[in-house]
């Protein structure tokens, strides 16, 4: 039996566009991605928990170019006070962008960490959450990313499971990485 985390005060659903959970170029196993990221979202929203949806703005010609496409989030986005969209130029999603300080400002002490890709902007928003010191939840079941390919002289062809698992697991024993969605609860910043 697992333990139920302790909740979280936010949300951030890190780079869940269309190019990465539709069509040819979608994770392996995506409706199960959006299906845990639904939850998380509808029960942050139901909890009062405060939300970030980070959009990666990729290069031109990219399938996550902006303004195309593949580069529109997923999710519907309830805009508000506890709910906002903020692009990000780089994997960290607090890297030259306003995440830290609109966390700061609401109030956030602990968050759950979701979307794409495991090993890198998941893991690099994650590292980040956790060197600001917030207290960060990764859930297992709510993170993708991409089979790794053989590489001749160098090895096999990676499962993209395994990539999520290890790119999890690398954040340390100060991140909580084993919890399911179900059991990641929610509260409002400042209700702790």
């Amino acid at each position: 039996m697992t333990e139920r985390a302790q909740p979280v005060d936010a949300l951030i659903v890190v780079d869940v566009q269309s190019a990465f959970v539709t069509g040819d170029g979608a994770v392996p196993d995506a409706r199960r991605l959006v299906d845990r990221t639904t939850e998380l979202i509808a029960r942050a929203r139901r909890d009062g928990a405060f939300i970030a949806h980070l959009q990666n703005d990729g290069p031109p010609g990219a399938e996550d170019e902006p303004h195309t496409p593949g580069w529109e989030l997923h999710h519907a986005v309830e805009p508000g006070p506890a709910e906002v969209v903020i692009r990000k130029p780089r994997d960290d999603g607090f890297a030259e962008t306003p995440l830290g300080a609109v966390l700061t400002a609401a109030g956030v002490r602990a968050v759950a960490v979701c979307g794409v890709m495991s090993e890198m902007c998941v893991q690099a928003t994650a590292r980040t959450a956790l060197e600001l010191g917030y207290r960060v939840v990764v859930p297992h079941d709510a993170h993708a990313t991409q089979d790794i390919p053989a590489a001749p002289g160098i090895g096999e062809a990676v499962p993209a499971a395994t990539v999520s698992r290890v790119a999890a697991y690398a954040l340390g024993s100060d991140a909580e990485t084993t919890v399911p969605t179900a059991d990641v609860t929610f509260t409002a910043p400042g209700a702790s």
